[in-house]
Formats: C-alpha cells, sequence, structure tokens
C-alpha cells in the first residue's frame, strides 16, 4: 500500500518498479506530528528525508522576528531541509507541521545506501533536479508576476491549499503581506 502511494506521487518524473518503493518503504518510519509541531529546528542538522501520507508541512527561516515561507508541501510530497541534508552542515531553514500531520521519515543513512543503487541514484538525482526546477520557477515568478497571478497559479495548482494552510504563511509564501493577500482574495472572490 505505502509502496503504490510513493510510486504514484513518483510516477511523473520516473515509473520506477514498484520494488523500489517497496525497498524504500521498508527503510522509513511512520512519524505523527501535531499542528505547528516544529520538525526541524533552525539551525540544526536534518537527519531525515520525509514523505507526507497525510497532512502539511512548510519549510521557514526566521527574517525579524517572523517566519518567512519559503515553501508548502502537502499530502503526497517529499520533503526536507535539502541543504542540509545534502550538505550535512546546519541551516537557518526551520520545518514545521502547519496541521495535523502523518509521514514516512527515512534516515539521512538509509538515503545514502539508497543512493548506491543504480534505480536509487537515478531517483534521488531526478528528485534534486526537479527541486531545482521548481525553486528556480518560484524565483522567476516572484521578480516577473504580480501577486494576483502567482495566487491564481498557486490555486490552480493547489485548490485545497488555499483551505488548509493559514492566511499568513500562503502570503508570505507568495512574498505579500497578509492584508494584500486578503484584498486579493476579496477582489477575486476566491
Amino acid at each position: 500500500m505505502i509502496a503504490e502511494i510513493l510510486k504514484k506521487s513518483f510516477d511523473k518524473y520516473l515509473d520506477a518498479p514498484i520494488e523500489l518503493w517497496s525497498t524504500f518503504s521498508e527503510m522509513c518510519e511512520e512519524v505523527k506530528y501535531n499542528k505547528n509541531e516544529i520538525i526541524k529546528y533552525s539551525g540544526q542538522f536534518e537527519k531525515y528525508g520525509y514523505f507526507i501520507l497525510d497532512g502539511a508541512c512548510g519549510a521557514f527561516i526566521w527574517k525579524e522576528n517572523n517566519y518567512v515561507c519559503l515553501d508548502l508541501f502537502l499530502d503526497n510530497n517529499f520533503f526536507a531541509d535539502e541543504m542540509s541534508l545534502i550538505t550535512g552542515e546546519p541551516s537557518p531553514i526551520e520545518t514545521l507541521a502547519l496541521e495535523k500531520t502523518t509521514a514516512l521519515r527515512i534516515s539521512k543513512k538509509n538515503i545514502d545506501i539508497l543512493k548506491k543503487t543504480p534505480m536509487g541514484s537515478m531517483i534521488f538525482l531526478i528528485s534534486a533536479e526537479n527541486t531545482f526546477i521548481e525553486k528556480q520557477q518560484q524565483q522567476i515568478d516572484l521578480l516577473l508576476k504580480t501577486a494576483e497571478q502567482r495566487y491564481l497559479e498557486l490555486f490552480e495548482k493547489y485548490p485545497k491549499m488555499i483551505q488548509r494552510i493559514h492566511q499568513k504563511h500562503i502570503a508570505s509564501y507568495l512574498g505579500i503581506t497578509t492584508q494584500s493577500l486578503s484584498r486579493l482574495r476579496k477582489r477575486l472572490s476566491i
């Protein structure tokens, strides 16, 4: 069951055999987090990668006594403080459960074991490439698109996110204030 969920979520990038996902799931443990529970603190090392079975999480940094949202993750998505996980260094990124969340957690040690297999290596390479592309597109969008365009695209791509994630996190992710988001939503009647 878990292997099928993992496979389905990754098939859009690479149709890997179910056996790989069975091996992957056997190397994970299921963990649960409460809403607003910190998963990884700023300044700490990332020790795990995660796959959200049910729930929502975010990656944040502190700036001037406020959270700035770098990314948001919903069900059937992988997430981690990838910078720390890859470099083995602490980072300023903090990961947080934004609602009650159940996830699979895989240790850095088990990730490294999987990366030594041909298919595992391919999976992690494709994942890294797609994450890079998504983050670069997000940066381009922040520079070239209006807040309204970014909001509408987010709403179209992740309609459930708008109802599930606190507006202050969505506003921060979009690079606008909560007041601007409120006016935008009122104007668009969404």
